[in-house]
């Protein structure tokens, strides 16, 4: 197993190409299996959730290749299945749910894994394609469903769910009639899903709105599009400035989907200038603490509280952080402690005081995010950190080290 090694205090300099997003690359492989033939996505990053993804469509019977592009053939599906062993690692495996019932009329999946950040139960999946005519199973541990055909319904989420909007959004493309998400996820990668679906000859209209209304159609075709650029990796590698006081440029991003962390940025204190796709990020003076709470998109995202957090602990004051998404998303907080910092939890709200230093200590990856946490945190501290269990790390960053390296942090992978 792999760990990273990082000596600290070194100030960053240079430019960072943004990979593709991992969070939208993972539901168009998925809406590949609405229409039969090669699809093409551009932009897609070599990540482990990737590969996972690739590993699940090609026990489908697609073919499935990563090259400079990633086209996938859909033409021969055999099996409706995602099994225990490839969905437990990963959430985003419930998004073949979708297309392969409305498509095939049948699919049994596993209930997913993933980051173990709180119940993030797929029950607004399921009772949306209940009322969209599909019978729903639990057995032994996998969700069955099987429909003769669905149709459209008016399906109201009792709260704002990512992946239940694209699932249902993917299995309403398909259905006889007019269905119609309300309170449905705004995120740009609820809207990348949208416009590679009406690419392929769907019919959907409200995207990146709370009403998304989608007119089925008998049949789909195969289609290509890019990658959107990953805003959360964008957002990380900002923080990364912030916290060495060092000066990034980051290329091929899109600044539009980074609103409301560039403003707690700004206010904190980091200088962020934008450029048509790029940014530059850059401090000179003092970490301003900042009080944050995490919201639904186009509010403050819960996948950057971590990498904010690791930020604060440098902060000149006292900042309040709070956790509206998920009720288990601070398991950072003992390890980012174990470097220094001053932190106490306070229900689903973390209370930072800023200290003069943070220092180098062997610390735990938990998920994903936190491991960026750590990561950030460790390239702000003295001395040298090691941070072990770094395989979430590279479910969500491509050649993150590497990246960080080119830019002068003394980072680099090695065995435990």
């Amino acid at each position: 197993m792999d760990r990273l090694m990082i000596e600290g205090g070194i100030a960053l300099q240079g430019e960072i190409p943004v990979s593709g997003a991992k969070n939208a690359a993972l539901p168009l492989m998925a809406a590949s299996l609405l229409a039969a033939g090669g699809h093409t996505l551009h932009n897609v990053p070599r990540l482990r959730d990737i590969r996972t993804m690739q590993a699940l469509l090609g026990h489908m019977g697609a073919v499935c290749e990563h090259g400079e592009a990633m086209t996938i053939d859909t033409g021969n599906i055999h099996t409706l299945e995602a099994p225990y062993e490839l969905v437990k690692t990963m959430r985003a495996s419930v998004l073949v749910l979708g297309p392969l019932v409305s498509r095939y009329r049948s699919a049994r999946v596993s209930l997913p894994g993933g980051c173990a950040i709180g119940a993030r139960p797929i029950n607004l999946h399921l009772k949306g394609l209940e009322q969209m005519g599909v019978d729903i199973s639990l057995e032994q541990g996998y969700v069955s469903a099987r429909a003769r055909k669905l149709h459209g319904a008016a399906i109201t989420f009792d709260q704002v769910t990512v992946t239940g909007t694209e699932n249902l959004m993917m299995a309403a493309t398909l259905a006889d009639g007019v269905t119609i998400l309300r309170n449905a996820a705004r995120e740009p990668e609820v809207v990348a899903v949208a416009e590679y679906l009406n690419r392929m000859g769907a019919r959907i209209e409200g995207a990146g709105s709370a009403e998304i209304v989608i007119e089925g159609r008998p049949e789909l075709t195969p289609a290509s599009i890019g990658v959107i650029p990953d805003r959360i990796e964008a957002g990380t590698y900002l923080a990364a400035a912030g916290i060495t006081g060092g000066r990034l440029t980051l290329t091929r991003c899109a600044p539009e989907h980074l609103d409301a962390l560039i403003h707690k940025l700004r206010a904190a204190g980091v200088r962020i200038d934008v450029h048509g796709d790029s940014l530059t990020a850059s401090r000179d003076g003092a970490i301003h603490s900042q009080d944050v709470k995490t919201w639904p998109y186009p509010g403050f995202p819960t996948d950057m509280q971590a990498q904010f957090m690791a930020l604060m602990t440098l902060g000149d004051g006292v900042s309040i952080i709070s956790e509206q998404i998920f009720e288990n998303r601070f398991m950072h907080v003992l390890e980012l402690k174990r470097l220094g910092a001053d932190i106490e939890l306070d229900g689903r709200s973390a209370v930072v005081r800023g200290t003069d230093k943070l220092s180098g200590a062997p610390v735990m990856a938990t998920d994903l995010r936190a491991s960026a946490s750590l990561v950030l945190a460790g390239l702000a501290a003295t001395g040298k950190t090691a941070i072990s269990r770094i395989y979430h790390l590279d479910r969500g960053y491509e050649t993150i080290e590497k990246k960080l390296a080119a830019v002068g942090a003394r980072i680099w992978r090695e065995k435990e």
